[in-house]
Order: C-alpha cells, then structure tokens, then sequence
C-alpha cells in the first residue's frame, strides 16, 4: 500500500465511522419521533419463568392520568423484535404504547424448548400481561398484532386470554398466517369472541392461504383466498357461508357479539410474504385497523409515514459497517502485531484464451452446482428435520445449519473445481500458486488469525455501541447486523467450521486462481466473480417467484422457506467475493478474507435466527 493509498485507506476509516455515527443518530430521531417517544430497551423474567426481551415506546401522551392505547407487536420465524420497525415505528407516533418483543427463541430471548411452541403465547401473552400492569396504559384498549409465526404466538395467546379470569386482548391483527376458522370436529366457529380482528393475506404468500382437495394437491392459491369458504366464514364471524352474502376485502364488516361490537375486517395485497414488513400498504391497515379498533390518540392518516426514513439510516449503517469491516482490517496491517501480514501483490495480467475458457467454464460450473445442491438440500429428509426441529438434534440454529451445510458443499466443490483447473490447465501454463499465496506458512496463518479477532470485535463494537445509545443497529430488511448475546457466540463458533470451509476455499478460488484483467481492468473481473458468487442464488429466487407470479403457486419441491432464506444470501455472497479481493490485494494472503468472512457471517447469522433447545 503506497503512502497515498495509506492516506485514502485512513480516510475511509474515519468515514465509514462517521456512517454508523449518522445512521445510529438518524435512526435514533425516527424512532422517537424527534424526541417525543422514549424507547426503553427491556429484558425481565415472565410468568412463564424465562426472559424475554422487547423495546418498549412510551409517547409522551401516555400518562397514569391519561392512559393511551397499547399494542404487543412480533416479528415472525427466525427473525427478531427489530422487523416490526414499521409498526412500532407509526403506531408510537399516533400515541400508542408499543412493545416490540423478541419472541422466545429469538433475538435477546431465552431458547425456546423444542416442546414449548406455545408456552405463554410463545412470549406474546406474557408481553400482554406487562402492558396490562403498566400505569400509562389503558387496560381495556391492548391489542396485539404478529405477521407469520408472530401471527400464530397472537392466536396462541388469544387461547389463554379465552382461559383467563380477565380477558386482557381486545384487538388482534394477523399478518401473514391463518386465523381459527374451525373446531376441532371441523365446524367453522369463533375463538376471538367480541375481540376486533383484522387479517392480512398477501395474494403471493409462501405458506398459508391454500385450499387442499382430499387428495392433498393445491385446490385454490392465496389470490383465490378471499372467496374461499374460510375467508367468508372469518368476514361472517365463524358462520358456516353457505347461504350467506359474499363480503368482500378492504371492508370493515360489524356485528353484535355478547353485548357488544366486534369487527372483522380482511385485506388481501399482492405482495409476498416477507414483503409485508417492508410494505407500506400493510402498514396503513395495520396503523388503521389499530385506530379504528383502539382509538388513535393522535390521529394520522394511516398512508402518512415516516419509518422509511430509519430504513434509510440503518442501511446507510450497514454500508459503514461493511465498510469498516474491510478498511480496518488494513489499517491494522500498519501496527506492529500484524505488519508482518503486509506483501505485496504481483499486478493482475491479462490472461490467454484458453485461461478465460477455464475461467468462465469453471464460473458456470460453480453456479450451476450452488442451485443445483440448494434444492437438492431442501429435499433431505434428514437435514430438513434437523432445519425445522422436526427431529431430536444438537443443532441450536436449524436454518443458519442449512446455510452452512450447503456453503461447505459448494466449499468442497470450488476445491475440485480448482484442483482440476491446476493439474489439467494451470501447471501447464506455468501457474504458481505458492507464489499467488496458496500457502502463507503457520506463522502468518495464525498472526490471520489474531487479525481476524480484532478487527471482527472492533466492527462489532460499533454495534453495541449504536444500540447501547441509540437502540438502534444496522440493516436493510432481513440483512441486519445486530447486538447479541454471550451465548450466540458459542452458537456462531459450532458453525465457523462450516463456513470456513466455503469462505476460505471461495477466497482461494478468486485470488490465485482467478485474478486476471478483463477488459483491461481487475475490478471488471472482481465484479464478475462477485456475480457469479450469487448467480445460483439469484437465479433460484427469480424461477420461484416468476413461476409464483404466472401460475399462482411455487416451484413443486421447492419450499417457499428456503427461497426467502436467499435473499441475504445473494447480498452476502457478492460482498464477501468484493471484502476478498480487497484484503488479499495487501497481503497476498486468501486466509484473511476468508476466515473474517467465515466469522463474521456466522455470528450475524445466528444472532438473526430462531434458537431451538432439546
């Protein structure tokens, strides 16, 4: 690195700080609507004998004199607290007290038991019986609003709400998941009682919404979902429809329930199901249905929102974030502990013709058997057990285990691939791979490895730091680099091995064996291995959704799960190539990058997963 490099390498340290420092204050001013709403960040042990944790906003209209209306939002499956940002986000500024939680299992949760799905709502009734207790809060206005799995723990704590001496819930909004149609003898019937209840079923949604015929195929799509006889019966407040007048969406339909009023209302956008918590029209009926059931004490046009602006400062702290990730790590090559790291690169040449047909072979290839082993791993009955704790298992994270199992597949695979291009093309072209770095000798491996350790804890310091002060941290819809626990660490390190094996085999791959100039450039070649490092990702996500578009229904044997899980990945997979290329071009090392990669992947992974114990 020349002294200029240096300089401009210093320069974008300070920026990338300056980044999270904008983002974490940015964010900070939406979320507390300017400094109206305190957030307080809460961990307490429930009635149901674990910790749960949750972010708490407090208007400034809430008051022991004038309690205002209060709503438990949930994020779905394998997710946390923070992907309600858009709920919590407007219903705070309308004056509604909001309790974002972390159901158990996720985020800063206890573990959930593998035979406690349902134990205190699956943390959502507990967060009800907290609000319930809380002076500014007006008991007889709580409602409670989930999307997917979020949606279940709502309908789970309706149940115990049904069983309490005092019924707690007034209001229930479903996002994404089915609501009780019938009983237990399968005749249609009302479980929510004179509770208001909404429910949203996006017309492309993964999971739910399908009708079946008695031999199991698919009689109707989630488009056809609101002229299906459970849809009616929901809109008629458990009736049998036969008969009755067909009711439409986007209305709100009343009716006298033991004395008193209760609504149901449904909605049925077109959109997919991990969209809704991006989606500003599910939003609208959210905040909406909330003001029509609830009483808004600040009154908002539902279309009227803001919280698109702290999406706008988290994703700017998630470039600061990578960014800093990777010019720090060459900063330290500066210091005494890890100058020894430092080497120069031989500049990258053009290669011969019969160079570019194994390179671009071996990109084909590469892509073809990521897709390829994708589905062919979601078909395994004895990982999709372990994946969906179907199964007894050691794995706390069944689905950053799938993730893992597949990059090490696709590790052993780009290892064949370049084993293959060195004997029958490389060697013969005078390739030398121990000069390009294939072997830095154990002393630099493990001072990689000191590197690796502090420059991955300093990166993430800037994320307990964001939250410690702001409660905020950094991401872009299901990309999210958050605080976490001691415990998610033990987690993430039983799956480094997986991961190395892929990140390091990837780096290997992009630095001695495909680092050329094409058209002239290198980094027209680094943005096209970073290409094909999400290609079979991108290519998936595209055939399952145009096909959900076209025929109403997914790709047949490939779950809907597995694709959403893609859409980090693909970002991930093209970063990592770029964090490579830029790390190996000062040390001629691929091990760096490839274990921070490795690490730093894992235990983001973890700390945005569903936890499992048996």
């Amino acid at each position: 690195m020349t002294t200029t490099s240096r300089r401009r390498n210093s320069a974008l340290v300070i920026l990338s700080l300056l980044l999270c420092l904008i983002s974490a204050v940015g964010a900070a001013i939406v979320q507390t609507g300017g400094g109206s709403t305190e957030v307080k960040d809460l961990k307490w042990e429930t009635s149901s004998g674990r910790a749960m944790n949750a972010l708490l906003f407090v208007p400034e209209n809430a008051t022991a004199d004038e309690p205002a209306p209060a709503v438990v939002v949930s994020h779905g499956w394998w997710n946390n607290r923070e992907m309600q940002t858009a709920n919590y986000v407007e219903l705070a500024r309308r004056g509604f007290v909001v309790l974002s939680i972390d159901m158990y299992g996720h985020g800063n949760s206890d573990p959930l038991p593998a035979d406690e799905l349902a134990v205190g709502g699956t943390g959502m009734y507990d967060a009800v019986k907290l609000l319930a207790d809380l002076p500014y809060v007006d008991v007889a206005r709580i409602g409670v609003e989930g999307h997917s799995n979020g949606a279940r723990a709502a309908n789970f704590s309706v149940q115990l709400d049904n069983e309490a001496d005092e019924q707690l819930i007034s209001s229930v909004m479903l996002v994404d998941n089915e609501a009780f149609y019938t009983d237990e003898d399968g005749a249609y019937t009302n479980i929510y009682g004179s509770r208001d209840v909404g429910l949203v079923a996006a017309q492309y949604d993964e999971f739910f919404f399908r009708s079946y015929t008695a031999e199991g195929a698919v009689a109707t799509t989630p488009r056809e979902f609101a002229g299906t006889p459970n849809a009616q019966s929901f809109l008629h407040f458990g009736e049998d429809p036969e008969g009755l007048d067909e009711r439409v969406p986007d209305e709100y339909y009343t009716e006298t329930i033991d004395g008193e009023e209760a609504v149901r209302f449904l909605s049925t956008p077109a959109q997919t199901h991990p969209w809704s918590t991006q989606s500003k029209y599910t939003t609208a009926v959210v905040v909406g249905f909330f003001d029509t059931t609830l009483g808004a004490p600040n009154p908002i046009e539902p279309t009227s929102q803001v919280w698109q602006w702290k999406e706008l400062f988290t994703a700017l702290g998630l470039i600061g974030f990578g960014m800093f990730l990777v010019v720090f790590t060459r900063e330290l090559l500066f210091t005494r502990a890890f100058a020894g790291l430092r080497d120069e690169v031989a500049p990258a040449e053009k290669t011969t013709a019969k160079g570019l047909a194994w390179f671009w072979g071996g990109l084909v290839v590469s892509a073809a058997i990521s897709a390829l082993s994708y589905v062919w791993l979601s078909q395994q009955s004895w990982l999709t057990g372990i994946v969906h704790n179907a199964v007894p298992n050691p794995v706390p994270t069944g689905s950053v285990f799938f993730i893992a199992v597949w990059a090490a597949v696709n590790g052993v695979a780009a290892i064949a691939i370049m084993l293959l291009s060195y004997f029958l093309y490389g060697r013969k072209a005078g390739q030398s791979p121990r000069a390009l770095g294939i072997w830095p000798g154990w002393k630099r491996l493990l001072q990689s490895v000191g590197l690796v350790a502090v420059a991955t804890t300093a990166s993430f310091l800037l994320v307990f730091l964001a939250d410690y002060f702001f409660k905020t941290d950094f991401r872009l819809w299901v990309l999210a680099v958050k605080v976490f626990p001691q415990d998610k660490i033990w987690y993430g390190l039983f799956l480094v091995p997986l991961f190395l094996i892929y990140f390091v085999a990837n780096s290997v791959s992009i630095n001695v064996f495909n680092r050329f100039t094409l058209a002239g450039r290198e980094w027209v070649n680094t943005a096209v291995l970073a290409l094909f490092n999400s290609l079979g990702p991108i290519v998936l996500v595209l055939l399952q959704y145009l096909t959900f578009w076209v025929t109403g229904d997914l790709v047949p044997g490939f779950g809907g799960i597995y694709s959403i899980w893609l859409f980090p990945v693909v970002v991930i997979l093209a970063f990592t190539a770029v964090v490579s290329r830029k790390i190996y071009r000062e040390t001629n090392n691929p091990y760096i990058a490839g274990i921070l990669n490795a690490v730093v992947v894992s235990i983001v992974s973890v700390s945005n997963s569903l936890v499992m114990t048996y």
